[in-house]
């Protein structure tokens, strides 16, 4: 069946009984039926007709409620199955960052900042100096090497006297 466009519901019955309609009752009228009988007779049938596109309408509704109900439930299941798709591709990106970088992920632990003034090193007091003037320093004082040559040696003796 076509679909229907327009709610039989708000349709008016036509006056039967006007001049524009003198050639239909015409036909209608014989020895058995007289005028009024036609017009009776041609509303009768144009409310059969209304009543069943009422009802084709209704099931039309019907139809259109249903599948619009089943478009948003394909359209939400759609939707649920891309968030799971995109959780899983998020969860194996993170598991491959987490194997490329395991470093990175080793959890910190909480010891807190050592304030033994024993383990503590820093470079000789020139290069810190010079860190304070602005001036520069050349990287061989932070290295490995530079920090040992601290630990090691004494630039200036205890008994001497400093200016």
């Amino acid at each position: 069946m076509a679909r229907m466009r327009n709610d039989p519901n708000f349709n008016v019955c036509p006056d039967y009984a006007s001049d524009i309609f003198e050639n239909t009752r015409a036909q209608l009228i014989n020895e058995n039926t007289n005028e009024e009988q036609a017009v009776q007779l041609l509303t009768n049938i144009w409310e059969a007709n209304n009543n069943a596109d009422k009802i084709a309408w209704q099931r039309q509704v019907a139809a259109d409620r249903e599948e619009r109900l089943h478009r948003e439930q394909l359209e939400e299941e759609e939707q649920d199955r891309l968030e799971q798709v995109r959780a899983q591709e998020e969860e194996t990106t993170r598991k491959e960052d987490r194997k490329k970088n395991k470093h990175k992920y080793i959890p910190i632990l909480a010891t807190g900042i050592p304030d033994d003034a024993a383990t503590s090193i820093a470079p000789c007091a020139y290069a810190i100096k010079k860190l304070d003037k602005g001036e520069y320093v050349e990287l061989w004082y932070f290295t490995n090497n530079g920090l040992d040559e601290v630990n090691c040696k004494e630039t200036v003796d205890d008994d001497a006297m400093i200016m």
